[in-house]
Parts: C-alpha cells; sequence; structure tokens
C-alpha cells in the first residue's frame, strides 16, 4: 500500500541534541573575513560559523543526497566559491560513503553537485590560489571493492568537467594533495592502496607512494624512491608543502616497522631525511597522518594524530599541540594572520584566533554519532546511546523550558561503542557496552548506578585480547545488551555465543554454541603495516539479538557474517534458521520481533562491507523456518541499518538505511520515504516509545517524530478524501515553565529561555500567530499543546474552522483561518488553510479574556489551563463538519486529586471573569470620556454643560486610576508607576497556576480582598452611569445633538 506522499506533508522531527559534536576531519577558513569558518561533519554535511566558532549553522541540509563530508576547500581568491569533497578517507568500522563533489559559489547557502559520483571517498581538495575553477581533488574511491574512479583529478571550469591525471590503479586512491601557493604548478599527492571489510582494515601496498607534478598535474612521477625516504611496502601518506621556504616539503609516512615517521625535503622533494620517528605522531596511521606547514614559520610543523603535535625546529622535537578532544584529523591556519586556526578531531571542529592557546567550544554541534538508541520508562523520558569517541549519554526527551541544554543530559558510563539498556522498573542503573572507551580488559560492560553516580565493570569475560583466533570469547565493538521482556533481573550479552546473567552482571552463563561461521580468516588483525587491535574490526560475533515478548525462552541471534539461530524454550536446542541464499560474510544488522504477531520477526542485513550496497529486509512468520524479502521500494545503493514495527498498529515499520528512513504500511510490501526535515545521515537505530518515533542518527545527533498518531490512521480511504480530521493523540497536560515565555523577540538570536537555564534561539512567528523557538546551540524541546493534523481540499470555498469543546459540549474556543492581512490586525491564533495537510497547535487553554481598549501593555486576562479529561475538536469547511475526540491526561509525576484540580481552575477562572469584568468597566470609562471630550468642544457655548462634562469625566477618571495603571505603557514604565488593581489581580494568576496544585489559603485571601476593592470600584461606576451620566444625558437630550452612549 503507498500512502499518497501529500499526506506525510506534515510530518515533523525534531532534534533534541546533544550538542556534543561528532566526527569532523575538513575544515576551511575564509580568507578574507576573519570570522567566518566552516566545517564538515563525517555524516552531517556542511556547518558554517560567522562568529569564529561561537555558534554554528548547516548550510547544507536539503541540498546533498550524502551527509559525510570529507574534504573541504574555500578558494583562496574567492571566498564565495567552496568545494565539498563527499565521504570521508578516514575509512574506519562506522565510515559512510559520498557521492562526489559539490560547489557553492554564494558562500555556502547553496549548493550544485559538479561530478565524481563514484569517487565515493575523498581525503583533499585544493583549489589555485589565483583561479577559483582551477581543483584539485583527491579521491580515494570505493573503500571495500577496486574501481577505476580513483587518483587525483583536475578540473579547470569549476567541476564541470574532471580529468584524471593521476591513476596508479583500481585498488589505490588519492588520499592527500598539496599545492605550493608561491608557484601552484609545483604539487604533491599522495596514493594510497587501502581496503576496508566487516573484519579488517588494511592499509599498505606496493601502489601506495608520493608522486610530483611540476607542471599542474599534466604529468607525474613517482618519487617513492627517491633518497632518504622509506624503503618497502608504504601505506598511508600526508603531504605539506611549507609557504614559507622554497623547496621545503614535509611528508608522514606509513611504513614497515620503525621506518615510519616524519620526513622533510629542502630540495622539493629530490632528497629527503627522516626527522622524527616518534611513534606518537604515526600511531594508526591509516586513521590520521596529515602534517600541516606552517605558513611563515619554515621550521613549525603540525602532525595531527590521536594527538596533535608541534615542533618549532624543523621536525626534531614535538610537544603536544593541545586540542579541545584529541584524535585530530584537521588544522588549517590563515596565512595572512597565523594565530587564526581552525582545528578538527573526533569531538566537533574549533577555532582560535591566539595560535591555540585557547578553542572555541566542541558543545555547540548537534552532529554527534550514535550507534544504538534506548528509552526509559520515566516521564518524561530520557533517550540513551551511546556515542562514538565519546561517552554514553542520556538526553531529555523534553524539559518543558523550550529547550533541551547540555546540562540537561548526564553521562550514563563511559560507553562509546554499544548497547544502552536502562534496567526497566528501574531507570537509575543502566547498562553500557564500553570496548574503546572504559578502562580493563575484556568486553568492558558497565554497571551505572545513578544514585551513587559509579560505575561498576561487570565484563562478562574481562581478559584483554588482540585478535578473534586466540580469544576466549568474541564481542564485537556494539554486542548487544538485551533485557528480558518477562524478568528485569535478566540480562543478555552477546560474544559470537549468547551469555545469560540474573544477578547485574555479577556472574555470567554460556548458553548457545557459537553461532558464527567462525572462519578463522576472518579472526586475525589488520595490516599489512599497522597492526589496529583497538576492538573495531572483531569479526564472527553475534550482531543482533532478541528475547520474544510473547514466549519466554525464545532467543533469536544474528551474526555479522550472516547467519541466523533461533531458541525455542529454555531448554530448546539452537537451530539454525538463516535465510536460503544468504550469503556468507553479511551482517545481520538487526533482529525485530513484531509485537502483535508470535512468530513474525523482521530482519534487516548489510553487506556494504562486501562492496554490495543494496537493501535487504526479510520477513518470517515462523521464527525463521521461511523467510520472505521485503525490499520494494527501496532505492538499489542504500543498504539497511534497523527496522522496527510500530506496536500501535500492526505491519506499520519503520527502516532506517545508511541514507535515510523509510516507511512501510504494510508489513514490508511496499517502502516509502519518511524522511521529511530529518537530514541526510545514516539511521543507525529507532524505538518506539509510545506514540513517539526516536532516532538514533549517526551524525546529527538524537531526534524524534513526536506524533506516530497521524500514521495509525492512514488507510486506503484517504487517497480519495477531499478533507480528514485526524484524531489527535492524547496528549499530556503539562503546566508551562514560569519563565518559559518571559524571554525572547522576533530580531535577532536570544540568549534564555527560562530564568537560571540559557540557550541561544531565534523566535519566529507564523502567520497563524504561533511562536516557533528555534534553537541553535540546544536541542529541541516538545512544543506545549495539542497538535491538530487535517487535510482540506483543493478548493476552499469559506472560512476553515476549528472549533473546541469539553465532554459536557461546553464551547472553548474557535480557531479561524481568516487571517488579517496587516499583522498589527492580528491577534491570538489562527488556522493554516492550505490546500492538502495542515496541523494547528492548540495551546490547551481556555479563551482569554475582554481585550482592554488603547492599551498594548496590558494584555487579555490570561484564561486557565484545561482540566484533564476528554474534549473534542470540530473542523468546519465548505460547509461539512468533521469531529474528533482526545483526552488531556494529568501529569504521571502528580499526585494532586482531580478535585484539587478543578478548585484550582476554578479559582483562576474567577480571576480571569473578574478580571474581565475589570476591563469592561475600563474600557465603558474610555468610552464615555472619548464622548465627553467631543461634547466638551461641540458645547463651547454652553458653559454649565461642559462644566458638568469635565466633572464627569474627572470622577469617571478617578475610578479608572483605581482599576488600572494607564502609565503602564511598556515594561520600562513598571518601576515608575505604582500598580493598580488590575495589575495586582493579575500577578495573582500565575501564582495560583504555577503546580499543578491547589490554591493556597493566601490566595483566596488576596483574591477576596481585591474582588472586593474591584467590585466597589465597578459599582461606583455604575452608580455613576445610572446616575449622573443619565441626567446629562436627559440634559443633552433638549438639544438636537444626541446624546452620550455607554
Amino acid at each position: 500500500m503507498a500512502v499518497d506522499p501529500q499526506l506525510l506533508s506534515q510530518i515533523r522531527y525534531r532534534c533534541i541534541g546533544p550538542t556534543r559534536g561528532g566526527r569532523v576531519v575538513a575544515v576551511a577558513a575564509d580568507p578574507q573575513d576573519q570570522t567566518v569558518f566552516y566545517f564538515g561533519a563525517v555524516a552531517g554535511g556542511v556547518w558554517k560559523s560567522d562568529d569564529c566558532g561561537l555558534y554554528w549553522r548547516n548550510v547544507t541540509d536539503g541540498q546533498l543526497t550524502t551527509g559525510s563530508i570529507g574534504a573541504l576547500a574555500v578558494a583562496p581568491s574567492d571566498p564565495n566559491v567552496i568545494y565539498a569533497g563527499t565521504g570521508e578517507s578516514t575509512i574506519r568500522i562506522d565510515v559512510t560513503h559520498g557521492d562526489g563533489v559539490y560547489r557553492s559559489t554564494d558562500a555556502g547557502e547553496h549548493w550544485t553537485h559538479v561530478g565524481l559520483p563514484e569517487s565515493r571517498h575523498i581525503g583533499k581538495i585544493r583549489v589555485h590560489p589565483d583561479n577559483p575553477d582551477l581543483v584539485y581533488v583527491a579521491a580515494l574511491g570505493h573503500s571495500t571493492k577496486d574501481n577505476p574512479e580513483r587518483g587525483i583529478y583536475r578540473s579547470d571550469d569549476g567541476g564541470a568537467t574532471w580529468e584524471l591525471v593521476l591513476h596508479v590503479s583500481d585498488s589505490a586512491g588519492g588520499a592527500d594533495i598539496c599545492l605550493d601557493p608561491n608557484n601552484p604548478r609545483l604539487l604533491f599527492a599522495t596514493i594510497w592502496q587501502a581496503r576496508r571489510n566487516f573484519w579488517s582494515i588494511n592499509s599498505g601496498g606496493p601502489d601506495s607512494g608520493l608522486w610530483r607534478s611540476r607542471d599542474g598535474g599534466d604529468t607525474w612521477e613517482n618519487i617513492s624512491g627517491h633518497k632518504g625516504l622509506p624503503e618497502g611496502t608504504l601505506g598511508k601518506i600526508g603531504v605539506a608543502i611549507s609557504p614559507a621556504r622554497t623547496g621545503r616539503v614535509w611528508a608522514v609516512v606509513e611504513a614497515e616497522g620503525r621506518k615510519r615517521g616524519l620526513y622533510r625535503s629542502d630540495d622539493g622533494g629530490d632528497t629527503w631525511s627522516k626527522t622524527s620517528s616518534k611513534p606518537d605522531l604515526c600511531w594508526r596511521p591509516w586513521y590520521y597522518q596529515h602534517v600541516i606547514a606552517h605558513p611563515t614559520d619554515p621550521d613549525t610543523v603540525f602532525v595531527m594524530n590521536q594527538k596533535a603535535w608541534k615542533s618549532i625546529d624543523g621536525g626534531k622535537e614535538f610537544t603536544e599541540f593541545h586540542t579541545p578532544h584529541g584524535d585530530n584529523h584537521d588544522l588549517v591556519i590563515d596565512p595572512d594572520n597565523p594565530d587564526r586556526m581552525i582545528g578538527a578531531d573526533d569531538g566537533g571542529a574549533w577555532v582560535s584566533m591566539n595560535g591555540g592557546d585557547s578553542w572555541s567550544s566542541v558543545y555547540n554541534q548537534p552532529t554527534a554519532q550514535f550507534y544504538h538508541v534506548a528509552v526509559d520508562d520515566q516521564y518524561p523520558y530520557l533517550v540513551y546511546g551511546s556515542q562514538q569517541d565519546n561517552s554514553s549519554i542520556a538526553v531529555p526527551s523534553r524539559t518543558g523550558k523550550g529547550a533541551i541544554n547540555w546540562g540537561d543530559c548526564y553521562p550514563p558510563g563511559t560507553a562509546e561503542s554499544g548497547y544502552v539498556a536502562p534496567k526497566p522498573g528501574d531507570p537509575d542503573v543502566v547498562y553500557v557496552g564500553a570496548i574503546g572507551s572504559s578502562m580493563g580488559g575484556g568486553d568492558a560492560l558497565q554497571r551505572y548506578d545513578r544514585t551513587t553516580d559509579q560505575v561498576q565493570l561487570v565484563t562478562v569475560w574481562p581478559e584483554e585480547y588482540d585478535e578473534g583466533n586466540t580469544a576466549e570469547y568474541r564481542f564485537q565493538w556494539t554486542y548487544p545488551i538485551v533485557f528480558s521482556p518477562q524478568n528485569p533481573n535478566m540480562l543478555y550479552a552477546c560474544a559470537n555465543v549468547v551469555f545469560r546473567s540474573t544477578d547485574e552482571g555479577h556472574s555470567w552463563e554460556v548458553i548457545s554454541p557459537d553461532l558464527t561461521y567462525a572462519d578463522p580468516e576472518t579472526m586475525g588483525v589488520s595490516g599489512p603495516l599497522t597492526m589496529d587491535t583497538a576492538g573495531a574490526e572483531m569479526y564472527a560475533t553475534i550482531f543482533s539479538f532478541i528475547a520474544s515478548a510473547h514466549r519466554p525462552g525464545v532467543l533469536m541471534a544474528g551474526s555479522d557474517d550472516g547467519l541466523v539461530h533461533v531458541r525455542h524454550g529454555e531448554n530448546g536446542e539452537w537451530v539454525n534458521v538463516t535465510p536460503p541464499g544468504l550469503p556468507k560474510f553479511s551482517q545481520v544488522t538487526m533482529l525485530e520481533e513484531s509485537p502483535h504477531d508470535e512468530g513474525t520477526v523482521y530482519m534487516t542485513v548489510a553487506r556494504h562491507k562486501m562492496g554490495d550496497f543494496a537493501p535487504y529486509v526479510y520477513k518470517t512468520s515462523d521464527f525463521g523456518a521461511t523467510w520472505t524479502q521485503v525490499s520494494n521500494g527501496l532505492p538499489d545503493d542504500d543498504f539497511c541499518r534497523v527496522i522496527r514495527e510500530d506496536p500501535n498498529r500492526p505491519g506499520l515499520l519503520y527502516l532506517g538505511t545508511e541514507l535515510g528512513l523509510f516507511v512501510s504500511f504494510d508489513h514490508g510490501e511496499y517502502w516509502q520515504s519518511l524522511q521529511a526535515n530529518l537530514p541526510v545521515t545514516p539511521i543507525y537505530d529507532m524505538v518506539v516509545k509510545d506514540t513517539d518515533l526516536v532516532v538514533a542518527t549517526h551524525g546529527r545527533s538524537f531526534w524524534i517524530l513526536d506524533d506516530l498518531t497521524q500514521l495509525h490512521q492512514l488507510h486506503d480511504d484517504l487517497n480519495g478524501a477531499t478533507s480528514y480530521l485526524f484524531k489527535p493523540r492524547d496528549t499530556i497536560r503539562v503546566p508551562p515553565d514560569m519563565f518559559a515565555d518571559f524571554w525572547g523577540s522576533k530580531d535577532g538570536k536570544n540568549y534564555h529561555v527560562t530564568l537560571g537555564q540559557s540557550a541561544t534561539f531565534y523566535l519566529e512567528e507564523l502567520p497563524t500567530g504561533h511562536k516557533v523557538k528555534r534553537v541553535i546551540d540546544g536541542g529541541t524541546d516538545v512544543e506545549p499543546g495539542v497538535r491538530v493534523t487535517y487535510l482540506l481540499p483543493d478548493e476552499i470555498e469559506s472560512e476553515v474552522t476549528l472549533s473546541f469543546a469539553d465532554s459536557g459540549g461546553n464551547h472553548i474556543e474557535t480557531f479561524s483561518s481568516s487571517i488579517p492581512e496587516s499583522e498589527d490586525d492580528r491577534e491570538g491564533l489562527y488556522v493554516a488553510a492550505e490546500p492538502g495537510m495542515n496541523s494547528f497547535q492548540w495551546p490547551m487553554y481556555h479563551a482569554a479574556g475582554e481585550k482592554m481598549a488603547g492599551s498594548d501593555f496590558h494584555g487579555r486576562p490570561a484564561a486557565p489551563l484545561a482540566l484533564p479529561g476528554q474534549y473534542r475538536v470540530t473542523l468546519s469547511v465548505n460547509g461539512e463538519e468533521h469531529q474528533q475526540d482526545f483526552t488531556l491526561v494529568k501529569d504521571p509525576r502528580v499526585t494532586t486529586g482531580d478535585d484539587d484540580l478543578k478548585e484550582q481552575f476554578d479559582l483562576l477562572s474567577k480571576i480571569q471573569a473578574k478580571l474581565s469584568e475589570m476591563v469592561v468597566g475600563i474600557n465603558t470609562i474610555r468610552r464615555i470620556n472619548d464622548q465627553l471630550d467631543s461634547w466638551s468642544k461641540r458645547l463651547d457655548d454652553q458653559a454649565q454643560l461642559v462644566e458638568r462634562c469635565a466633572e464627569l469625566k474627572k470622577r469617571l477618571g478617578d475610578i479608572e486610576s483605581d482599576l488600572v495603571q494607564a502609565e503602564f505603557t511598556s515594561a520600562g514604565d513598571t518601576l515608575n508607576y505604582r500598580p493598580k488593581l488590575f495589575e495586582k489581580l493579575s500577578g495573582l494568576a500565575p501564582v495560583v497556576s504555577s503546580a499543578d496544585t491547589p490554591p493556597t489559603m493566601q490566595s483566596y485571601a488576596v483574591y477576596d480582598k481585591l474582588a472586593a476593592r474591584a467590585d466597589d470600584h465597578l459599582n461606583r461606576l455604575k452608580a455613576l452611569v445610572e446616575g449622573d451620566l443619565e441626567e446629562l444625558n436627559r440634559s443633552l437630550a433638549e438639544l438636537p445633538l444626541g446624546t452620550i452612549g455607554v
């Protein structure tokens, strides 16, 4: 069943953060504007700052078809021209590919794809210093298979056409390139022979080398054998030309054994000498290998590795160059102002204006890379994940403050790699897999207890290991950690076998045989030059695991090398149920049991590291006895990582791929995009929490699709419907934060979302009057209120309205689509009325009170928040009415009874009613006084009547001044004039509504006092109107000029 994409047009995700940056390998600086910088996230697009890294904004969303940025360059002669090379060349286990080169000619605002789609991973881009159209690209090519489109490319027309000027082989591609800014005909390039698969990263081979061109790339010579360079097999090489000394060239070289290190040439590459053998310069070279020459000091050179290193003596001695995070990949130094820098590491991008003495923050970049996601069972629920090269993190799904800040988050353990499993019923206890980011050996399973803030290592097998063939058990980077659905004290963890613990990890038992192929060829270490033993390449392991919620003891495991097994019951045998024809070395990325049908399991499989990027989605209805492939509608080259079924609607499936998110409404028979405003980024995991879809991206942090009920209600009949009102989901009724709307204007940045909590945001007001906060350094909070979604016909004949009523049919408020053209004439909220899908956010308040005439400062008396209970919304369009009921649910944290909430509601209603009475009285006074002024001018020959008008006006003015402070025209007046009854009674309302509690006794006392005084003044007004004004009107009636109206 294909759903009309129009019906999905109101789908919106919100990013909740965290804003702790993810990996960046490419940065650039505007050559003219000292405040402008760029970075490319490895799975999150291009970002721009115009304030030296204080804030960043994405400038490529919606314009790129892949989100991985491997190289970035601003033309030195024209800062409007920027090139972005997609696909990072640090081809680690989680690397994502690109689709070529993009170009902007307006400083990053708009981008055009300019070719090289099969370059796949781009290591570097260089632009001629005087010609913005002459550009060189170091294209690594496919990381998992041979392809001819690799090497050094050149374009002299801004990317319209490309020439492959250096091609060594189909298995080796461009890693780095530099050109001499003083003689741009001189270029050096490095060719890297490398191959990534599921179980290894192999760096080096006979085709790796260092190359030189003296004619702008027309011809090249391999100088790898020049005197002084290391003999034997070479791996990855970084190269840089010194702009400060002609002939000086640096190369950081991966080579055999102790031959690796930093080399220097002072004769343009003819001869070389080794200046440093410091092992830290070439630690894990396939991941780093970047050398940067200082632009003005020929003896200063930087090497980027796990730590950043700096030498000021020509590369002999190095000291640490401190950077904000570590795992450093890039550094750009302004040649005209060397104190101005931008760098990149696994924690984000950072800017310095003082030569690296201090750096801008990396906690303002929502580019976190997550492997998995989990939620707990509290309200508001927390979202958990393990952030690559950082720690595990818990992020609130909402705060009610208007933003989700870094300070709202906390780290439950130190996991960068694995599953996160909050304990059911006790969210203070969280288990995380922390291979690569924990002390101790083995699988580094951590138990975090928030009550003590302690991390206990309950590692399943705490023995250090280097490779799979000798390891007692094989645990991969993201091994599954899963609680039993029936027993919160039963925990499973998976290596090549399944482990179970019933004592919170203090002991473990093996409950399965080896469930993998266990091919020895896949269980060694990487090479041939560098033995990488970080744990990420451990293979022949269980990659996905489920414990059945339908039948206790039924378990299913999928391996990363292509096997699926199931166990039926506690004493059952493990049975191989791998789909026929599933090739060896296929990664079972996710198993998902249907929450509706016992025996139904969905499975995603990936073969991308074998050079096959096709999507593989399977379904079984008999626990794997038979399988059906259900991939119809998916792109041919977008492999799959995760699948989930909605627990609220059978057959509604969500699929995460390397490039986006898809939905199926028919058990996987047909798939279509559910991308909406979600950026192009790898979708690694998802979970449905109540009616929210929580998404873990691997490059753009966490996102939540808040309301899935609109998807639950899509059905075949809607494809032909002209109008329809969707049933709003049950919404938790939460009072607003006390200062949530205190700050914020439409003019520029705002810096406080509430008292004591800073977040920077822009306030945008929609034509409907709804105000939206666009937070730029935090997560987006949930928008308060009830979301109403409705379909309108192509031809709308008259006003569209939405009306709200309580369960007794009592009308609350009606909102219209008739929006005045002038913003000055608009008041309150309006409904959108575009053909197709629309939405409206009802703030859950009753209608505001009377409007005070002649005052922009005094707002309408606020109405109380609607009580928990049943409500009805009615859509009126083209003479038809559609109705839906919905429920406002009391905050689960609140213990206040319904009677107490009703008491609060009643007092707030009284306050509003009394304020409205006062406004009616004040408006009456002002109308009469305006008429008295007019009569006084008309009666200039009737002195006695003029005097009576003046006296009446004074007495009315005395009543008004007792009721309201008319001098209040803005907040600036509030310290210079005293509040009167209206202001005082208005100030009581937030006291009464401050929390879900019954009013205090003193609140009643103040209300009684102020209401009585208001009644006295209003009675005085009534007496004047019925007495003095009536007498005056009788006198005026004797004149042929009319009377004064009330």
